[in-house]
């Protein structure tokens, strides 16, 4: 089990990464001189909190991080001391 759960999380990370990366684009469009501490903080640009595709891609990449989240304290549940 714990070979899969590491293939699991490599693979989150990769989706993770990914996502940043579309994300950083689709901000890129609207922002031009956006910043990947920009997308984290999009409150900071109205055009981008007002911008569709950019908060459905945003939203995909919080869920993946979620996800991450969630696996990862699943992971310390299941194995206290390590």
């Amino acid at each position: 089990m714990p070979e899969n759960r590491h293939s699991t999380e490599v693979l989150l990370q990769e989706l993770i990464e990914h996502q940043q990366t579309k994300v950083l684009k689709v901000a890129r469009e609207i922002v031009p001189d956006a910043t990947p501490e920009d997308i984290r903080n999009p409150q900071d640009f109205p055009d981008l909190v007002a911008d569709t595709l950019f908060n459905y891609e945003d939203g995909i990449l919080t869920g993946y991080l979620t996800l991450q989240t969630a696996l990862r304290k699943q992971t310390r549940t299941d194995n206290p001391d390590s």
